[in-house]
This record gives C-alpha cells, sequence and structure tokens, in this order.
C-alpha cells in the first residue's frame, strides 16, 4: 500500500468516524436548562466539545486504520476474498 492510499483511506476513516461521534454528549439549552436568545436555534448545542471530539476521532480512526493495514498486508483482506469477485462476467 502506497503513502497516498494510506492517507485517503486514514481520512476516510477519520470522517467516518467524526460524524459517529459528534452526536455523543450534545445537550441543547432546552435541555440544560438556560434560556434560548433571539435569533438563536433552540436545538444548537450548548458546549459542542469539537476539540475533545476531533482527539476521541483521531484515536479511533487510528485504531480501526490499524486492523485495516495490518488485514491487508497481511492477506487477509484483498479483491478475492470478496465472494462476487470471481462470479463477474469478463467484459472481453
Amino acid at each position: 500500500m502506497s503513502l497516498a492510499s494510506a492517507l485517503a483511506i486514514y481520512f476516510i476513516i477519520w470522517w467516518l468516524v467524526l460524524f459517529l461521534v459528534l452526536p455523543f454528549g450534545i445537550r441543547n439549552a432546552h435541555e440544560s436548562g438556560e434560556a434560548v436568545e433571539e435569533g438563536n436555534e433552540p436545538g444548537a448545542p450548548v458546549n459542542p466539545r469539537l476539540v475533545r471530539k476531533a482527539a476521541i476521532t483521531t484515536i479511533l480512526a487510528t485504531v480501526i486504520f490499524a486492523a485495516f493495514y495490518v488485514a491487508q498486508t497481511r492477506g487477509f483482506l484483498n479483491l478475492g476474498s470478496l465472494p462476487f469477485y470471481n462470479t463477474m462476467p469478463n467484459p472481453n
């Protein structure tokens, strides 16, 4: 696996994990008992803790990528292991 491929796969895994982590621990103004000011969205998070979520995302994405990398380099994960790969008709 080239460095560019590894970075691209890590980037995709990082974004997927970020979207999984973002909703955890979110409280809006109504849930936290604060008054909603005029012009503010009542469902907007009061304290989203984005730096903490980015750190958690980085740790989880690194663990997932490491598992993917080991599986790919050891031969556990390749195109031949896909059940439909060898049954596709040859275009020639």
